[in-house]
């Protein structure tokens, strides 16, 4: 339906609502001088608070899937309705600013009291009376970075159900999730949808059902264990290299260090290399920066999706969006033209270049999707590396043990990389698991997901979930929640010990990478990353915070941008006579 028709319908409706027939509206609409002429402005008010009435009702019922319409259809609304009605219209007078103004309060009072009614199909969730009336203000608090944070408190006051958003339930039941994200659950959100341009092929992020499927069988092909063969020596040649440099230096932002290292090894994994970070001291092409604003601005959009079309109009967010794309399709087209250089990269597969797919992709979709892990195992690997220091360093017995443990296990001239002694690292396991528990690196799990609004609504676990309404999962807040671990608030590493004595340990509570279809393919290559880098720190240095560094203060720096950015954590090492 055009603008201009859809004006029509919407004028129609009004009409109708307030008892003009159809035969009157067919004149109506052929010859307009039959309407009343010179009308005061209280017989306009009433017509225009009606319109708005209109464009609520017409709207709940026909969810828009852009707000360029929209809002195009609010800008003309008022004064094509002052033109039916014959009334004069001057641009610059109080009549038509009136007409805005009587227009827009009753369009949003309409929809702000049907959403805190009792009538709201989400009435029964409790959740504060601000989120129930717009998406706004979890946007505010995605915009500071602690929207998790505020979603956590949420559970606390209200439960493991709480209505976030006028159409939005935030969970903390973990059977309700568990149903949520595994097969037959519910599909992806909006966000997933509208979050790229139309131009851009969608990644294995955006993909959903058939085609998320194909997607996901290239890539568990490319992570099983014999292409995990193919990617471990990269590991072990990048943290030693890291190693290396972190000896020429005391004190180090440890954390801009682990950066550097996981872009290192994702551009080795994914594209035969192109970062070169760890050799230049730094981020030269500004990588991490493009990858971080693009998730900022993603992050946030993706809070009212939306608008995220009309958003992609404006010249710099579309331009910002293009370039990071082109950056992706540079390496592409880098890695295409040097080749596998005598071993099989995660392109290899995702490019397809043993041919075992049916259709082949092209250079565009498979730039997309591989630069989809350079993203989703950089920065989510580093943080977890710099968040398992930091609660080593604040817990000295803790450093202590895992330090011991790994000299024991791993002897002076032993391989720190060998997968078969980190399966003796018992207690180094229970750290880094602590750590993704404290510290997820998605603290919100990505997206949300959704009740579609052309399929009927939902019962899981025992709830009723009607159509069009959006489910987010709260990992940060159900890694932390009593009824799944004692002491949730602590870090204490033994809880993942077979001996351990704590009363509540719930595994199924244990989400960090997510679950079902669509959780992280690239897991195992993470853990297998951050048992060979923590052994290999631990084996060549003793770390401390640097002095006047507080400690304390680092976790106030952590802020959630889809995955998670964070402050400088800056140690001091000093070199162990235990050479890796």
């Amino acid at each position: 339906m055009t603008g201009g028709g859809l004006t029509a319908c919407i004028i129609r409706e009004s009409m109708s609502a307030v008892g003009v027939r159809q035969s009157h509206l067919c004149l109506l609409s052929v010859c307009p001088s039959l309407l009343p002429t010179g009308m005061h402005l209280e017989s306009i008010s009433l017509w225009v608070v009606v319109l708005g009435l209109v464009n609520h009702l017409y709207f709940n019922r026909h969810e828009p899937q852009s707000a360029i319409l929209p809002f195009v259809l609010l800008v003309i609304e008022p004064p094509v309705f002052l033109v039916v009605f014959g009334a004069p219209i001057s641009w610059s007078g109080s009549r038509f600013l009136y007409t805005y103004v009587i227009f827009l309060s009753s369009l949003s009072l309409s929809i702000v009291l049907y959403r805190i009614s009792p009538f709201h199909p989400l009435a029964q969730y409790p959740g504060p009376l601000i989120s129930k009336a717009t998406r706004l203000w979890d946007l505010w608090k995605a915009y500071g970075g602690r929207k998790y944070l505020y979603h956590s408190r949420l559970h606390e006051m209200y439960g493991p159900y709480v209505r976030t958003g006028p159409n939005e339930i935030s969970i903390t039941d973990i059977d309700a999730v568990t149903q949520i994200l595994r097969h037959g659950g519910l599909n992806k959100g909006r966000y997933y949808e509208r979050v790229r341009q139309n131009d851009i092929p969608p990644s294995i992020i955006h993909a959903l059902g058939e085609v998320h499927t194909a997607k996901r069988r290239v890539w568990n092909r490319a992570l099983n264990p014999t292409a995990m063969h193919d990617h471990e020596p990269l590991i072990a040649k990048r943290a030693t290299q890291f190693v290396s440099r972190l000896k020429e230096h005391g004190t180090v932002d440890i954390g801009c260090w682990l950066d550097m290292l996981t872009f290192d090894i994702m551009g080795d994994v994914t594209f035969g290399g192109g970062f070169e970070m760890l050799r230049e001291g730094r981020d030269a092409n500004g990588v991490g920066e493009r990858i971080r604003a693009f998730l900022t601005v993603g992050n946030l959009l993706a809070q009212i999706p939306w608008i995220m079309k009309p958003v992609g109009l404006i010249p710099g967010v579309g331009q910002a969006v293009n370039e990071f794309d082109k950056f992706a399709q540079d390496l592409a087209v880098q890695r295409a033209k040097n080749g596998a250089a005598g071993r099989k990269d995660l392109w290899y597969y995702i490019a397809d270049e043993a041919d075992l797919e049916q259709e082949k992709p092209t250079l565009q979709i498979a730039a997309a999707d591989s630069f989809v892990a350079v993203i989703a195992a950089s920065d989510t690997t580093a943080y977890t590396l710099t968040s398992a220091i930091w609660l080593l360093l604040s817990n000295p017995a803790c450093y202590q043990r895992v330090q011991q443990e790994i000299d024991s296990v791993i002897a002076n001239g032993d391989d720190p990389f060998d997968a078969n002694k980190h399966r003796e690292l018992h207690y180094l396991s229970g750290c880094i698991n602590e750590t993704l528990r404290l510290h997820p690196a998605l603290p919100s799990n990505g997206g949300t997901r959704q009740v579609r609004l052309e399929q009927p609504g939902r019962f899981i676990s025992g709830r009723y979930f009607p159509p069009g309404t959006n489910v987010s999962v709260a990992t940060h807040s159900i890694h932390r929640n009593p009824d799944y671990f004692s002491h949730p608030s602590r870090f204490l590493p033994e809880r993942w010990l077979a001996d351990s004595k704590l009363e509540k340990h719930e595994p199924s509570a244990f989400i960090p990478f997510s679950l079902g279809p669509a959780n992280c393919a690239g897991q195992k290559f993470a853990m297998r990353e951050m048992f060979g880098v923590l052994c290999a720190l631990f084996k060549s240095f003793e770390m401390k915070f640097a002095d006047g560094f507080d400690g304390e203060e680092w976790p106030r720096s952590i802020k959630e941008i889809f995955v998670v950015a964070r402050g400088s954590l800056m140690v001091t090492l000093t070199p162990r006579n235990h050479a890796i």
